[in-house]
């Protein structure tokens, strides 16, 4: 089996050091490079093509929202990013969202969660649970302003891919932008859990997305859902 391809950016020595030995204590992990910075960081990924870049956000120089935004636009394949900060802060975790990261995490984790979350990721997935969407889905409720107003009209571009979802599709997305869960929404339409996956894989597909929480910002971006509903 490939092993997974890490790159460690943060601008801290020490913490580099912590993360690639718990890392590559795991079978199957393989840090293939470390920066400080985050324009290093894009130089980097452009080298060694790692599956996964673990993302600190405050550096001198390019930070690691503005990096991550780079990394998640460049050509692919493109890495998946693992925001990691020791900031709860929630500007962080819009705006690392809005930058095409695909996960985030605190790094007061344990090891375990940190390992996890690189295997999620290298698999194609999100970090985020269903019970964090859902806190991102209150903030929208509450006016954050942090993310665009909801409701607004739809672009064309995003028009024209909305026209190709079936009625299925249009009702699972719906309910992914509810926050809920592949097995909640499987309750909810009378389908099996393995019919919803599917589901979910072709609204991801027909509209570009790269998982359900760019999904979920998606459809308030594009007035299918509306704050506080």
């Amino acid at each position: 089996m490939t092993a997974i391809r890490v790159l460690l950016v943060d601008d801290q020595e020490l913490v580099r050091a912590g993360f690639r030995i718990i890392l590559e204590s795991e079978p199957g992990i393989r840090v293939v490079g470390e920066a400080g910075d985050g324009e290093t960081a894009v130089r980097l990924a452009e080298q060694t093509h790692p599956d996964v870049v673990c993302m600190d956000v405050q550096m001198p120089g390019m930070d690691g929202l503005e990096a991550t935004r780079l990394l998640t636009a460049g050509v692919e394949p493109r890495p998946a990013v693992l925001v990691l900060t020791t900031f709860n802060r929630e500007d962080y975790l819009f705006t690392a969202l809005r930058a095409g990261a695909s996960g985030f995490l605190l790094k007061n984790a344990s090891p375990e969660e940190l390992v996890n979350a690189v295997q999620v990721l290298a698999r194609g997935d999100a970090l985020l649970a269903p019970e964090l969407t859902r806190h991102v889905i209150a903030r929208f409720g509450q006016g954050a302003t942090a993310v665009p107003p909801a409701a607004a009209p739809a672009a064309p571009a995003a028009t024209s891919a909305l026209a190709e979802l079936t009625d299925r599709e249009r009702e699972v997305l719906g309910l992914l932008a509810a926050g809920m869960s592949n097995g909640e929404i499987a309750k909810r339409l009378y389908l099996g859990e393995a019919t919803v996956k599917t589901h979910v894989s072709k609204v991801l597909l027909k509209l570009g997305l790269r998982d359900r929480i760019q999904a979920v910002i998606f459809a308030y971006e594009n007035g299918l859902a509306v704050r506080g509903e």
